[in-house]
């Protein structure tokens, strides 16, 4: 918004040919605000010949005077400029006397004589907070939000005859959130208060909101009792009387869930008794709606958490340490240098009573986080420890990591199956909590054994993204993660796999409902490998290093340079529903035994191990902000990871189209670092010397794993001519012995396909391969029984220009082409004519043959008389359109590291 207010100057000063020598400005003003326009204006070059504001308020100046008279500007404290309606003389003379060429009105609670206004060469301009003609009087913010309106905005227009609204200069518009208040708007966009005006055809004047008409109407439908709290959030404050006296409410939130549990409270003039929960104070209006209250303030300006009312005061205090001791005293002159009407500064001190206002919030955590970098100080926290005794244990609490934060609470969705009870968080995870998503959007995740719904999921919106983000930045720059010990970090997350496996059947059963793997395999591979990539990982933590490198000396001095390895800063990960959990892992285990921190998208499709993991890592102690979880779409919360400026990596894992989007937005935004690993169509040689009962065995489960759903499934097989027949006969003799069936029964070898479209997109798959003459030899149906059952399915006689010899299946679809006997060459031809690159195999008893296929195969895994055999300590990823960078192994830091080089001379 400031960067709008030097746009007008730096727009009208072009237009009237002064840009060059710039403008003498008088600012006539106050607040925050006012010093925020007269220092940025001052760094456009403009030149300040005036400050005009209000006479001190108990010993304290005004922000903007503090600046004026920091920098030496001629500062005028008038307490008014006119009496009875006529300016004052001498009053008008001393402002004359600066020779203003335009005068800036940023935030004006004074009434200024026209003489004044129309005295610059260029008149006066004003700044106001609402979209002209409508709310124009001093609580616009206010009544945009008690009206429930849509749209806010500012308009800076030339004032005219007694300050009413002349020719608007430039109007901006933002949306309002459901959930914004005075605050939140002011933060986001506009100012505080407005300008005082005369009311005109088609505006809209509401009278100054004070304390006493701000009290709620409860008796009235529950979007409107929202719509008043907000209204007046923080400023002055919506109330109701609760057990005789007035509590004032703030952050409020229409409640879309079911109405948690807790315990009723009576409030004055409710159609029934709110309730106090573990989330807070719900409210009902009298349409049976309800909302939720975050936080109360008595009458005694204590601010404490809703859901704390029945329990408030019960903590008991700290005893400081003397370095702790040391940062008290530091903090008790920040106080005194913000209270400087106070004589001094003792425990019962309290910060709101002694004078302070609002932006005097704002300077006390900002100083206190400069002194004591890393403590994570928000403005609340000011409203909750109102005197300097609470204050200073508060501090300790956060400074220990003991500030008694609040207790997880997650409304999970509960089930009683696979003979246990397994409980699934279904929200959005952000800054450590789980919450709905902005907009209040749900949608179904189903279970493909039967098509049934699980559960409702979180629909997460643009809004979240930015929320999970400025989490991630904040646990980033400012939170313990950052300045976390590297062995520490690697402690935390051991803990967190040893969670993780103390809860792997559960999170299997997850893992098996909401995408069809195999029970056992789920446990096995999907569960299993998580847990020891994890392990893996944490065991990198203190092991990142950089080097020493001899460099020529600037004689006669000498140098020495060395490198460091960093964290790169918030990183996106983006996985896909084939493996949910294990691509999780592989992917934020690298992240943050790094460092860094991250916002991760599941597949919208198979959401829940994700969300499931999010619990755990709250459990293992990682600090909130670190690991956000966004289920939703990717067209939305992906495309807006990878648009996001504060975002410094990407790592996606899904198909190739979405691969090259994604990377064209990361360069487009702030060329942001990626690594993708996407599509292939991985070859599989048999030669006729291998050992048959294995390469029967293995090259099955090169297709057939995981239903085929599997990155490095062998998208074609090419068996050489003379074992061909056979190698087909006992492959088709094998499918038979399968059992398709129910994931969780753990004799079933193959489940249903992950989501319908998925199988409807393999059905049509299949039929393309009969109607291009490959031979269909076993399947290519839908199995006859609810879900999303495919059957394991074998082609021969395909030739390389088909559809299914090209393309990627993706499900339990054996391709397989011969090669004569012997042609080496030929069949490694036919092999790299693909543009995929990420795996490969071979199978034969010749070594010499094997390494020979093996260095000339085009792909990021070749398997020798094996297949799918991935480790932790393994790097994994493609050539060419598969993608590049690495999963697994150290090369995977790699990936979530900058290397600094830094020169010192001595």
């Amino acid at each position: 918004m400031l960067l709008t207010a030097c746009q007008v100057i730096r727009k009208f000063s072009t237009s009237s040919r002064y840009y060059q020598k710039k403008l003498k400005l008088a600012i006539i003003g106050q607040s925050v605000f006012g010093q925020e326009v007269y220092s940025s204006l001052r760094k456009q070059g403009h030149k300040v010949v005036g400050v005009f504001t209000v006479p001190d308020k108990d010993g304290k100046a005004d922000p903007l005077a503090v600046a004026a008279e920091k920098d030496g500007t001629p500062l005028f404290k008038f307490p008014r400029w006119r009496n009875k309606g006529q300016p004052l003389p001498e009053v008008v003379e001393a402002y004359k006397s600066v020779g203003a060429e335009l005068n800036v009105m940023p935030f004006c609670s004074q009434f200024i004589p026209m003489t004044v206004i129309d005295h610059p060469q260029h008149g006066s301009i004003i700044y106001h907070p609402s979209i002209l003609p409508l709310h124009r009087g001093a609580s616009a913010i206010n009544w945009t939000l008690i009206h429930g309106d849509q749209k806010a905005g500012f308009s800076v227009f030339w004032a005219d005859d007694g300050l009413d609204t002349g020719p608007i200069l430039l109007q901006r518009e933002c949306a309002v959130e459901p959930d914004d208040t005075v605050d939140t708007l002011y933060n986001r966009f506009l100012f505080p208060e407005g300008i005082k005006a005369m009311p005109e055809e088609g505006a809209s004047y509401e009278g100054i909101q004070r304390k006493s008409n701000a009290k709620v109407d409860l008796a009235q439908p529950a979007k409107a009792i929202h719509n008043w709290i907000r209204g007046h959030d923080k400023v002055p404050g919506a109330w109701a009387l609760i057990g005789g006296q007035s509590v004032t409410f703030y952050g409020s939130s229409m409640l879309s869930e079911p109405v948690p549990a807790g315990q009723p409270l009576e409030i004055e003039g409710a159609s029934q008794p709110g309730i106090v929960s573990k989330k807070g104070l719900v409210l009902f209006g009298n349409d049976g709606k309800a909302l939720l209250v975050k936080n109360l303030q008595f009458e005694d300006g204590k601010m404490i958490p809703a859901s704390k009312y029945f329990s408030s005061g019960e903590s008991s205090s700290v005893e400081l340490t003397d370095e702790e001791k040391k940062m008290a005293e530091e903090i008790r002159n920040i106080w005194r240098g913000i209270l400087s009407n106070v004589p001094a500064i003792v425990d019962t001190t309290d910060f709101f009573k002694s004078g302070a206002a609002s932006m005097d919030v704002v300077r006390l955590v900002e100083e206190v986080k400069q002194k004591c970098a890393g403590v994570q100080l928000q403005n609340e926290d000011v409203y909750m420890a109102t005197t300097f005794q609470d204050f200073i244990q508060m501090f300790v609490r956060k400074l220990r990591g003991e500030d008694q934060e609040e207790e997880l609470v997650v409304d999970y969705v509960t089930k009683e199956v696979n003979n246990m009870t397994v409980k699934m968080p279904n929200q959005c995870f952000i800054n450590g909590r789980f919450e709905d998503a902005e907009d209040g959007k749900t949608y179904n995740t189903i279970n493909p054994t039967d098509g049934s719904v699980i559960c409702k999921v979180s629909y997460a919106a643009v809004g979240d993204v930015d929320r999970a983000v400025a989490a991630a930045k904040e646990a980033f720059d400012n939170g313990p993660w950052g300045r976390m010990n590297p062995r520490d970090r690697g402690s935390l997350l051991y803990k967190l796999a040893d969670l993780m496996e103390e809860h792997q059947e559960e999170l299997a059963t997850i893992e098996s409902i909401d995408s069809g793997a195999v029970y056992t395999l789920a446990l096995k591979t999907h569960v299993g490998m998580s847990i020891q990539t994890f392990r893996y990982f944490a065991g990198w933590c203190d092991k990142i290093q950089g080097k020493t490198i001899p460099i020529n000396q600037a004689r006669p001095n000498r140098n020495l340079t060395f490198t460091k390895k960093e964290p790169l800063g918030v990183c996106a990960i983006v996985i896909p529903w084939n493996y949910p959990l294990m691509m999780l892992a592989w992917k934020s285990a690298a992240c943050l035994a790094a460092g860094n921190t991250l916002v991760l998208k599941p597949a919208q499709v198979t959401p829940l191990t994700a969300l499931k993991f999010a619990e755990l890592s709250v459990k293992a102690g990682i600090p909130k902000g670190v690991i956000n979880i966004l289920p939703g779409s990717g067209g939305m919360v992906g495309q807006r990871l990878s648009d996001h400026p504060d975002i410094r990596k990407l790592g996606f894992t899904g198909s190739t189209p979405i691969g090259k989007q994604i990377m064209k937005s990361c360069a487009l935004s702030n060329l942001k670092k990626v690594s993708l690993e996407l599509g292939g169509k991985s070859p599989l040689i048999i030669f006729s010397d291998c050992d048959m009962d294995k390469a029967v065995r293995m090259g099955m489960s090169s297709v057939f794993f995981n239903k085929g759903e599997n990155c490095i499934a062998a998208g074609r097989l090419f068996v050489e001519e003379s074992i061909h027949d056979e190698y087909i006969r006992r492959v088709v003799e094998e499918i038979m012995k399968m059992k398709i069936g129910d994931p969780l029964d753990r004799s079933t070898d193959h489940g249903p396909q992950n989501h319908k479209a998925h199988l409807d997109k393999l059905l049509e798959y299949c039929e393309i391969g009969v109607k291009e003459g490959a031979t269909l030899v076993y399947g290519g149906k839908q199995v006859d029984r609810p879900g999303f059952f495919m059957q394991p399915t074998v082609f021969t006689d395909v030739e390389d220009h088909m559809f299914i010899a090209k393309e990627e299946s993706f499900g339990p679809v054996m391709v397989v082409s011969k090669f004569k006997d012997g042609d080496v060459e030929g069949v490694l031809q036919r092999a790299n004519d693909t543009e995929y690159g990420l795996a490969s195999g071979v199978f034969t008893r010749d070594i010499n043959k094997a390494m020979y296929v093996s260095e000339r195969l085009e792909a990021g895994t070749v398997f020798v008389n094996t297949y799918n055999k991935t480790d932790v300590a393994s790097p994994f990823g493609g050539f060419k359109q598969s993608g590049f960078g690495k999963d697994l192994g150290e090369d995977a830091l790699s990936e979530y590291l900058k290397t600094k080089a830094v020169t010192v001379e001595y």
